[in-house]
């Protein structure tokens, strides 16, 4: 039996666990949604306090990511249309 990663977030790259790509992942974004379907609000703000984390994180490693780069990367994907 194959197991199978979950798309979680791996601290403190914040790459995807399963597919490597910078989190979140197309899977782990669908997750989410579908997580949070009812609340758009709650998703946003977890999101949120994630690219904090993220942010804080990342800097301590010297990643070169700005807070308009992790803005778009956390949270512009998940505001409604």
């Amino acid at each position: 039996m194959t197991r199978r990663r979950a798309h979680l977030p791996t601290r403190p790259t914040w790459r995807c666990a399963a597919c490597g790509i910078a989190w979140p992942c197309s899977a782990a974004k669908l997750r989410l949604l579908a997580e949070y379907r009812t609340d758009r609000s709650a998703l946003l703000i977890h999101l949120a306090t994630l690219q904090t984390e993220a942010g804080e994180q990342l800097a301590a490693l010297d990643h070169a990511t700005t807070p308009a780069d992790l803005t778009a990367r956390f949270t512009g994907w998940a505001r409604p249309r």
